[in-house]
């Protein structure tokens, strides 16, 4: 199923915009306000996960004490939890890569504490590049962190990759796609186009889609279908494709739509979806994670132009 619906953290997770190149020492964020409790550092001895390893974690000597005010802000019920983990990202494929990497944060018993996300761009072939993701404000009544772990990982062809937020690619169109809906088997996952160039931006129908294996080999037996109508009726038919012009500034989302449903059959998970917004388009790879089931088929809705 979706990201969303597997991955529910505890606190929101931040986003962390790494750039690469070579061995590199990537940034870190979630600054906030120092913890005033001094810290420790442990060496952590981690095997990671497809190339992702956390190589120390450092925590606060003590743990905030819940305050005794009775009036307070919701701010003032968190505190920046001074806690972080330094990682590695060693690229050991033949292609440069972009990964994303969702780390957690966890307590004695195993419990997810604070789930963070960052994004390490442009790694190549061989190379290993380290950074700190923090693990941000906490409540004060959150149980102690004792521990880290990397939970997920995603990589694509970094010439593949979205555009970084507040970025625009040389095309002048940024797509991307949202983190989804899951409810009662149905799936949904938006798809995003923005036209942040200076020149109008013209599409029309739907965009055109490659299913991708964890090889970014193609998949095959799935049945792409033009609308959603024969996988949910659910929200009314499917607005009818149309010619779209996107001034700049100006943005269209399409939809991707499916069902989980198992039965005789194997179940078939396609992690990766290359998208282009339209016939020679430059392709974006996104990872929307189908759980198709043993349905066959993937309906996307047409493109849309978006509300501003």
């Amino acid at each position: 199923m979706p990201r969303a619906a597997c991955l529910l953290p505890v606190v929101a997770a931040t986003a962390l915009l790494l750039t690469a190149c070579g061995t590199d020492r990537a940034g870190s964020g979630n600054t906030g306000a120092a913890t005033a409790e001094p810290s420790s550092r442990t060496q952590v001895d981690d095997p990671g996960k497809d190339g992702v390893r956390i190589t120390s974690l450092t925590l606060p000597s003590a743990s905030p004490s819940p305050t005794r005010s009775t009036s307070v802000s919701a701010e003032a019920l968190t505190m920046d939890s001074g806690i972080s983990a330094t990682y590695e990202v060693t690229n050991k494929g033949t292609k440069t890569l972009t990964y994303t990497v969702v780390f957690t944060f966890t307590s004695a018993d195993g419990g997810a504490m604070s789930n963070q996300t960052a994004t390490v761009r442009d790694v190549g072939p061989g190379k290993t590049v380290r950074g700190t993701v923090r693990a941000g404000r906490l409540p004060l009544t959150t149980p102690r962190v004792t521990g880290a772990k990397v939970l997920e990982v995603t990589k694509v062809p970094a010439n593949e990759a979205p555009a970084a937020p507040g970025t625009c690619p040389a095309s002048g169109i940024r797509v991307s796609a949202d983190q989804g809906d899951a409810a009662m088997g149905l799936r949904v996952v938006g798809l995003h186009l923005d036209n942040c160039g200076k020149r109008d931006y013209t599409i029309k129908g739907y965009p055109k889609l490659e299913l991708l294996d964890d090889d970014f080999n193609p998949v095959h037996g799935i049945k792409i279908l033009n609308g959603s109508t024969e996988i949910t009726t659910g929200d009314g038919p499917d607005k009818p494709p149309q010619t779209i012009t996107l001034k700049p500034g100006e943005s269209a989302t399409a939809g991707l739509v499916w069902r989980n449903t198992t039965e005789f059959g194997t179940a078939v998970n396609v992690p990766y979806v290359r998208v282009r917004a339209k016939a020679g388009a430059a392709p974006v790879t996104v990872t929307p994670h189908l759980d198709l089931g043993t349905t066959g088929k993937l309906g996307v809705r047409p493109w849309v132009k978006a509300q501003s």
